[in-house]
């Protein structure tokens, strides 16, 4: 039924960017859940009936309304490079590709505004332009939108000092749409627009985001490696925490995954354990002396001028970067995601290198929590081999005090919300999508829509 509703849309809205091409509408229906097997098997063969690039408002408001009215199911998407599906349709409909719809606002002291499908990277440079940055960048900030980051991620590199996207103050408002036959277009501020972060786009429409901006820095990338396990994850947690040794990424690899990068091969020693991490050049001394005194080399370090010039920056190999890289070399890999103890991480983490070595990966990125405590997030990688393995590893983090954000569903509760889902999300559904309209599926607290 929506396949044949939506295929007379574009007669009724020609001069919006349709895409109809069922290979580019498949493609467009994708994003990284392949990195989870489970979510492969799940989502096998799901893909939207048609894809539309609005780039106006006054399109959005087209294409909203003219859903609406039909019943049609609506999937809003960045450029897909999410994890858990997102962007993937359960019930086919209408894919709202955001993309096109990417100006840049303004940047006033250290705030700036922009539209949804605005890239990172782009974001950035027009913040440089004032001496600014943004706050948070994922190691997918060449491709990723700040819509995106939005709706599906959770920071990146910035973390370390201002916390997730989640944390007060680093989104400031955003201006909705919500999903009627008659749209309306609203503004929320503060905790309001932070009801739709993190829910895959499945209780209302951004359109534009306001976010506080950090002072610019030239940062310079460096590699530390180590011989032993414990004096890299020592190192990584006492730099992580010195509050005078200004730095924007710090990511702790544990052997073997060095191994697993191979276009850093000539900096990773077989075998070594390595800390990758963005630094102020005026810290970078005090970083190098902490390092040496638990036995860690520098083997790689680049400045903020030569990384401009790189085809790739260190950023690109931190995250779920890393693991795209591993994936690349063994594709019977997936990972998990896990959040530590901020009072015994390190412990933590030694206790589990210590029970699943080899078969679980360690793969730590330091940061401050929403409430700004240090500590940090674990991108685990795993060896897979079954679904009941999987779960047996995450329930292991689990009873050792570690929380598990399954990256292995695509239900908006059994991931970040850890089965508790706010009920501002559901006001917000409730108001912004009374008709379920958007990403069906997905939300398991809102009934699912009667599609065909």
């Amino acid at each position: 039924m929506t396949e044949s509703t939506a295929s007379r849309l574009p007669q009724e809205l020609p001069q919006l960017d349709w895409i109809t091409d069922p290979k580019r509408v498949a493609r467009l229906s994708q994003d990284f859940a392949w990195f989870s097997p489970v979510l492969k098997r799940a989502l096998e063969g799901k893909q939207g009936d048609i894809a539309v690039r609005p780039r106006t408002e006054q399109e959005v408001v087209e294409v909203v309304a003219a859903c609406a009215r039909a019943g049609l199911p609506i999937t809003v998407r960045g450029s897909g490079t999410g994890n858990y599906g997102q962007s993937t349709p359960l019930h086919g409909g209408v894919l709202l590709d955001m993309s096109a719809y990417d100006g840049f606002g303004w940047v006033a002291g250290d705030v700036g505004r922009a539209q949804a499908g605005i890239r990172l990277a782009d974001f950035d440079q027009h913040a440089r332009e004032y001496g600014r940055e943004l706050r948070w960048v994922p190691s997918t900030y060449r491709s990723a939108t700040l819509g995106g980051l939005f709706g599906g991620g959770f920071g990146g590199a910035g973390s370390i000092n201002y916390g997730p996207l989640a944390a007060p103050g680093n989104v400031l408002g955003a201006r909705v749409i919500s999903v009627e036959p008659e749209p309306q277009l609203v503004e929320l501020r503060g905790p309001e627009a932070m009801a739709l972060h993190h829910v895959y786009g499945t209780n209302g429409i951004v359109l534009e985001l306001e976010v506080a901006l950090a002072p610019a820095v030239e940062w310079s990338e460096c590699i530390v490696v180590f011989d032993e396990f414990d004096q890299a994850l020592g190192f990584a947690h006492t730099f992580g925490q010195a509050p005078g040794l200004v730095k924007k990424e710090l990511c702790f690899l544990g052997a073997p995954v060095p191994d697993h990068l191979a276009a850093l091969a000539e900096f990773l020693p077989r075998g070594c354990h390595a800390v990758l991490t963005l630094v102020a050049p005026h810290a970078e001394d005090g970083m190098r002396q902490m390092a040496g005194a638990r036995g860690g080399r520098v083997t790689y370090r680049r400045s903020a001028e030569e990384v401009r010039e790189a085809p790739k920056t260190l950023l690109e190999f931190t995250w779920n970067h890393t693991t795209l890289h591993a994936m690349k070399v063994d594709r019977g890999l997936t990972y998990i995601q896990s959040g530590f103890d901020p009072a015994r991480c390190v412990q933590q983490a030694k206790a589990l290198e210590a029970e699943l070595a080899g078969e679980v990966m360690m793969h730590l990125e330091f940061l401050r929590t929403k409430e700004g405590v240090f500590n940090c997030s674990g991108l685990q990688l795993i060896r897979y081999t079954s679904d009941e393995r999987l779960n047996e590893i995450m329930q292991i983090h689990r009873d050792h005090g570690v929380q598990i954000n399954n990256p292995h569903t695509y239900i908006v509760e059994e991931g970040k919300q850890n089965h508790q889902l706010d009920p501002a999300v559901l006001r917000a559904k409730q108001r912004f999508d009374p008709q379920g309209l958007l990403n069906p599926g997905k939300l398991r607290g809102w009934p699912d829509m009667a599609v065909a």
